[in-house]
């Protein structure tokens, strides 16, 4: 497994396993978020994955007892290097696959008329297109909870509305060029809306916040009106 290491502050390493946004890159660096989180040395505070790399924030102090005579990022960045030659024989666990419920169009997907007349389809369409393929979940970010997905048909893709707007309501299913996401919480926002999804996607109450993560595989399964209502008031 080909890695750069680089660092970012005075205690954080970044370690970046590839150039472009693909699977094969997207599985290495799962692999490597799932070995450093689960053999976490004394001085790892968090593994962060993102599109092609895996941040680790470290404890300068702690990492520096390992060995007085070096600086801290000397001595994790070994740590790391002499890892990764091993972890071609760890295992990393699949993704689960999250059935996201979404009521799309009218006033809880007002720009679903305008993605169907950019790509010449209709709005039942765009529905068909979006909800018959499954998405991977490559990174959490932007927002707490924000889900960054690829997967989409270059069908339905459409470009950022002109002005952002200035709230967007938690659960909204958007697109923005090729790519479509979930707006986890309510928040400024410049992505097309086409629909909404009744479930809270993060809840900072809980002991994972976040509904989704980097891994997961998704699958939009439409709904009603009055079904997104009903799945509405069991959130509550």
């Amino acid at each position: 497994m080909e890695f750069t290491l680089s660092p970012l502050g005075d205690a954080a390493i970044i370690i970046e396993l590839g150039k472009m946004i693909e699977n094969n890159t997207h599985e290495n660096v799962q692999h490597v978020f799932s070995y450093f989180d689960q053999h976490s040395p004394d001085w790892l505070i968090e593994c962060i994955p993102a599109f092609t790399t895996v941040t680790l924030i470290y404890d300068p102090i702690k990492a520096s007892r390992v060995n007085r005579d070096s600086y801290p990022y000397q001595i994790v960045s070994e740590y790391i290097s002499e890892t990764m030659k091993t972890l071609d024989k760890v295992q990393s666990e699949s993704g689960r696959t999250v059935l996201i419920p979404v009521c799309y169009g009218g006033e809880l997907g007002p720009d679903l008329e305008f993605v169907a007349e950019h790509n010449k389809l209709s709005p039942e369409e765009v529905i068909s297109i979006h909800s018959d393929s499954e998405y991977l979940v490559y990174m959490i970010g932007f927002a707490p909870g924000f889900p960054y997905i690829g997967g989409m048909s270059e069908k339905i893709a459409a470009p950022r509305i002109s002005s952002p707007r200035l709230k967007i309501p938690a659960g909204s299913v958007g697109i923005a060029g090729s790519q479509t996401g979930i707006y986890p919480i309510e928040t400024p926002g410049g992505w097309q809306l086409i629909g909404q999804t009744p479930l809270k996607l993060f809840q900072p109450e809980r002991k994972s916040p976040s509904l989704l993560k980097a891994g997961d595989v998704i699958r939009f399964k439409p709904i009603s009106y009055d079904q997104f209502l009903e799945e509405k008031e069991k959130m509550i």
